[in-house]
């Protein structure tokens, strides 16, 4: 297959395995959206998902982050791992959002990545997810099965980023970085991965399906 055949081929599966796609992280709103996806860093969604609601019910706006301390935020998030740097960076994103937002979360990558704890990845998933903005969000799983597919020879995230956008159509980005991620989860594993069991692996050339 050539790559035009190959991502025909990936979004049709995808597409038949996945027609929905739940966004994985519990929320309510942009700013909630963007406090989770802050804590998932090296962190499950399952996990996010079970710590969320008890920060949440302390505070699910801005302002009323931060009329909690540090302190007690980093106390709420613990199990998440990185505590101090995510407590800190979730206190200081809600005051910039105040100050400088008018207590929205803002729009543009630019606006997003300037908050504290938040890179690209971060603000794409904020983009596409909250706001509908075309974006391909990848994760170290999206690099994994982007590379293991032969979609990309990216050293990097932001590589595989550019060759994914040039692959696939744009108004197809917001849902295939979801069902990537989902596919990943369910048939394409880092370990123990047997590419004669996996719907994609399966029918591309075994040099571009190798571990």
């Amino acid at each position: 297959m050539n790559t035009e055949e190959k991502a025909a081929f990936i979004m049709q599966t995808l597409d038949r395995l996945y027609p929905e796609q739940p966004i994985p992280l519990q929320h309510t709103d942009a700013y909630t959206l963007l406090v989770a996806v802050v804590l998932s860093a090296q962190c499950t969604d399952e996990r996010v998902n079970k710590i969320t609601p008890i920060l949440f019910a302390r505070a699910h706006t801005p302002q009323d982050m931060v009329k909690l301390s540090v302190k007690e935020i980093e106390d709420i998030i613990r199990p998440c791992g990185l505590s101090p740097r995510k407590s800190a960076a979730i206190y200081g994103l809600s005051q910039i959002i105040i100050e400088k937002h008018g207590g929205q979360v803002p729009q543009t990558f630019e606006a997003l990545e300037a908050l504290p704890g938040v890179g690209h990845k971060t603000a794409s998933v904020v983009m596409s997810q909250a706001f509908g903005v075309p974006a391909f969000p990848v994760d170290t799983h999206i690099h994994r099965l982007a590379t293991r597919w032969g979609l990309t020879n990216g050293k990097n995230v932001e590589q595989t980023e550019k060759d994914l956008k040039r692959i696939f159509p744009e108004n197809t980005w917001n849902k295939l970085h979801l069902q990537i991620i989902y596919f990943g989860r369910q048939y394409c594993p880092a370990r123990g991965h047997n590419p004669q069991n996996c719907p994609v692996c399966s029918m591309l050339a075994p040099e571009n399906t190798s571990e």
